[in-house]
């Protein structure tokens, strides 16, 4: 394969309401975390060990609007994008990185008007 491919897949349940931004022209961008957990048995102690990971979510437009409209903290959905990580600066002049899921595509996994779990 000579080409390369930057491609995520996520299952998750968001960790917060969508938090939206507008801009002039009417593009809109939306950015919430998404939790996904892993378990696994620790070998010394044979205890089962549940994990977190944590990803930050961008969507853009009409989707994040959607999402904006239907998506509650808590909520299962189903995320396909891109990794893409961001170059700041912070207060005091040092570097900071973070690493965002570019959306480009989901599903809604919760049932409307269902629980969430």
């Amino acid at each position: 394969m000579t080409g390369t491919l930057n491609k995520v897949m996520l299952i998750g349940h968001t960790g917060d309401e969508i938090k939206m931004h507008y801009f002039e022209g009417g593009n809109a961008v939306g950015r919430f975390p998404l939790a996904t957990n892993d378990s696994y048995i620790n070998k010394t102690t044979g205890e089962r060990v549940n994990t977190t990971e944590w990803h930050n979510i961008v969507m853009r437009n009409k989707a994040a609007e959607l999402c904006e409209k239907w998506l509650k903290k808590g909520d299962k959905i189903y995320i396909e994008g891109r990794l893409k990580t961001r170059k700041t600066q912070d207060d005091q002049g040092r570097e900071r990185y973070s690493t965002e899921i570019q959306c480009t595509d989901f599903t809604f996994l919760t049932p409307k008007g269902g629980t969430s779990g």
